[in-house]
């Protein structure tokens, strides 16, 4: 096993739709690359913040004519929930795309098998870039952990 990556990080709301893209390099041939990747927290506790946080979508998003109903249903719209997603490039361009709304991931690519929304293929030499896409931060802060290793042969397509 090889660290390539260990990041930890911490967002706000502020960085909400905005791309933190991080390079590692792979200067050794692998049979794997592995990735975990992990944020908290996954939901706005908050009834109160979560209810100002939807009538203020409601406001921005729904024509004034439909807003009432909508309004009265703001419940059927809990947990609030963070979202956090990746999506990676090797040497050569884009690897995949990893849109789940898991808080942990643990996710891997081979020459021959990859995690669902990545791309099995040649692990190329060089620089490979990883991007956490903050879609949704509704907490004040959620702090997030990545690490990438490459893996063994006899371990590298455990799930």
């Amino acid at each position: 096993m090889m660290m390539l990556l260990n990041v930890t990080g911490q967002l706000a709301p502020s960085d909400s739709k905005h791309h933190i893209t991080y390079e590692f390099r792979l200067d050794k041939p692998a049979t794997a690359i592995r990735l975990r990747f992990a944020y908290w927290p996954k939901l706005l506790k908050d009834e109160g913040q979560a209810m100002d946080l939807i009538m203020k979508s409601i406001d921005t998003y729904i024509a004034p004519e439909h807003q009432s109903p909508v309004r009265e249903g703001w419940r059927r719209y809990l947990p609030l929930k963070n979202l956090i997603t990746l999506s990676m490039d090797d040497p050569n361009g884009y690897r995949g795309s990893c849109h789940r709304h898991d808080a942990e991931q643990n996710l891997f690519l081979s020459e021959q098998e990859a995690s669902e929304g990545l791309l099995a293929g040649k692990l190329d030499l060089g620089q490979w870039n990883v991007t956490v896409s903050a879609h949704a931060v509704i907490t004040d802060r959620c702090s997030y952990e990545l690490s990438i290793w490459t893996e063994e042969a006899d371990t590298a397509c455990d799930g």
